[in-house]
């Protein structure tokens, strides 16, 4: 029982040195850490208009492509897949229009079938 009780003075001693030693010189200050996260910042409108010349790319080289060959580089701007497919859609359809206008306008032109 003697063994206990020399033992844990011993610790208590020990203990309230240490704690003694380490504040006599200089008061303790909290150790300030500082955590930074990158984040990869995207310019939304720069990729929007990234997809939206992919669906227009894919637009214009296949009629029948539809919403659901969404080009990878849309994963940039989610949610927003069917304004940008129907943003190509529109620009696509306007090219075309001008083109028949342009053909229409011209009487020697062939390439858009007039009946």
């Amino acid at each position: 029982m003697h063994a206990r009780t020399a033992t844990a003075a011993a610790l208590a001693v020990l203990a309230l040195t240490l704690t003694a030693c380490s504040s006599e010189d200089q008061p303790s200050k909290p150790a300030v850490t500082v955590t930074t996260t990158a984040t990869a910042t995207v310019d939304r409108a720069a990729a929007r208009q990234a997809c939206v010349d992919a669906w227009l790319d894919l637009l214009t080289a296949d009629a029948s492509t539809g919403a659901e060959d969404e080009p990878a580089v849309c994963d940039q701007v989610p949610g927003q897949s069917v304004e940008m497919y129907m943003d190509a859609l529109q620009q696509r359809n306007k090219a075309n229009r001008d083109e028949v206008d342009a053909c229409l306008e011209d009487p020697t032109c062939t390439s858009v079938p007039v009946p």
